[in-house]
């Protein structure tokens, strides 16, 4: 026979049932809430990065607008050959960034779009400052010796930091010499960064048909296609746009390192710094392709 229960038990159980309910629900609502702030942060940090992203977009296409009028408003050139590479960096840029869409699904897509933004920016500054008559008083030579890169030069080799060094400490106005230090290290620099991050026969093995050069060795492009592929961002725009980056830096080795503008005495402390901070920035680039590979 069923247990009887009184009124007052009934009530009792009642009331535990319906604070269950409650607790049931307040947990429910609970979760609820943290998940909404969860979707809220996430929504607000993505808002902020469209917003920094913008804002760097502008900033770059204001750059390349205003560099490429100072540019194509002089009709001669003393250094033509740093001048002809930036316009044919910034051509590449142009079909890089026609194709923007490509990139949206990869995690690495759109930072490599600012950062080839801002190259192809920074190149074009730095033609118009060669040609410029810029006067020595926005810089120091202590200035020259100042790097942000040593902390990933230092990830890759102890030994590319040093040379790194050994090529700031040689951008002396003073030093005759400058110029084979500067452009030798800085070299092997690039050279370095390519063949630790992509070793002949890595790119070999991914692509037994890739083009060699004379010594059998993949070229630097099929290098930049092999970390570009690992990147998830490998496209012919991009193959194009970060090679090209690499020889625009390495054009100005030859000017610098030419016997009629090439000791560092031809230049004054403002051109040294911009030389500086584009194969800087040039190399902050190409690491930054290397590190997502």
């Amino acid at each position: 026979m069923p247990r009887r229960i009184s009124p007052a038990q009934m009530r009792s159980k009642l009331r535990q049932v319906q604070n269950k309910q409650k607790q049931a629900e307040a947990k429910y609502n609970r979760e609820v809430r943290q998940h909404n702030q969860k979707v809220k942060k996430v929504v607000n940090r993505y808002n902020s990065e469209v917003r920094k992203h913008n804002a760097r977009v502008r900033a770059n296409r204001q750059k390349i607008d205003s560099e490429l009028r100072k540019m194509r408003s002089s009709s001669s050139s003393q250094y033509q050959v740093v001048r002809s590479s930036a316009m044919t960096l910034n051509t590449y840029y142009e079909r890089l960034d026609a194709r923007e869409n490509d990139f949206e699904q990869a995690s690495f897509g759109y930072d490599f779009l600012d950062r080839s933004e801002k190259e192809n920016a920074n190149s074009l500054a730095l033609s118009n400052v060669l040609e410029s008559n810029a006067e020595d008083d926005e810089g120091h030579q202590s200035d020259l010796l100042r790097t942000e890169i040593d902390d990933m030069l230092q990830e890759l080799s102890p030994e590319l930091s040093n040379r790194w060094k050994g090529a700031l400490f040689s951008l002396n106005p003073e030093n005759p010499d400058a110029a084979r230090h500067f452009c030798t290290s800085a070299r092997e620099v690039f050279v370095q960064i390519l063949e630790i991050n992509a070793p002949d026969e890595k790119v070999i093995e991914k692509a037994p048909e890739c083009d060699k050069n004379h010594q059998g060795q993949p070229t630097r492009k099929e290098k930049i296609k092999y970390l570009l592929g690992r990147s998830g961002i490998l496209t012919e725009e991009a193959v194009d746009f970060v090679d090209a980056d690499v020889k625009n830096v390495l054009s100005l080795f030859r000017v610098f390192n030419d016997g009629t503008h090439g000791s560092s005495g031809k230049f004054g402390i403002t051109k040294l710094l911009s030389i500086k901070n584009r194969v800087e920035d040039g190399i902050a680039y190409l690491f930054s392709v290397c590190r997502h590979a």
